[in-house]
């Protein structure tokens, strides 16, 4: 199967196998924030973005911060990730990668140091 036959459901069954990787201990401490998928980026975005998390890191947060905060958003884009994978596997491995690095965020890691753990 070549990449951009890859549907929205079985992209989303990707995402969310991604989500079930995630170790329990770190899935337990993740707060307030959502999972996505959409087509593409925002047009105020680089179109060849992968993944974008909007929110306030972890590390960021104080006691009583989210009474009314909305939730963070993690947003995986199904387009630009299936135009850079040659098959389903590599989108499976990409989503992986792109959920992991936004998840990161999450828990306040920045580009800088994602890139020197190798999930650049």
């Amino acid at each position: 199967m070549r990449p951009e036959e890859l549907g929205r459901e079985e992209f989303e069954e990707a995402v969310a196998d991604a989500l079930d990787e995630i170790p329990p201990e770190l899935a337990r401490v993740m707060d307030n924030v959502v999972v996505l998928v959409e087509d593409d980026p925002p047009a105020d975005l680089p179109g060849d973005l992968l993944g974008l998390y909007e929110g306030t890191p972890l590390t960021e947060r104080f006691d009583g911060w989210a009474a009314m905060a909305l939730p963070d958003r993690i947003t995986v884009f199904r387009h630009p990730t299936l135009a850079i994978c040659a098959d389903r596997a590599e989108v499976v491995a990409e989503v992986r990668t792109t959920v992991v690095h936004e998840i990161a965020h999450h828990f306040g890691i920045d580009d800088e140091r994602l890139h020197a753990l190798g999930w650049g």
